[in-house]
């Protein structure tokens, strides 16, 4: 991966998470890296900036936002 990604990037989910009510395209922040960036924790925020979600997902579920 040619942008690696980074404690604070803004992510966007690659795949569909229903089990979680997330979707592809959904974005969100990373707020923790795990397993030596093989996966990492993620933190989707509400328009008041409130957490509805926070997981762990694999490098390949996520795509680091360009700009971020």
């Amino acid at each position: 991966m040619t942008n690696q990604i980074k404690l604070l990037d803004v992510v966007a989910l690659t795949v569909d998470l229903p089990e979680d009510s997330l979707w592809r395209g959904q974005v969100g922040t990373v707020v923790e890296i795990l397993a030596d960036g093989a996966a990492y924790e993620v933190e989707f925020n509400d328009r008041e900036g409130r957490t509805y979600e926070s997981l762990g997902l694999r490098a390949e579920q996520i795509c680091k936002v360009e700009g971020s």
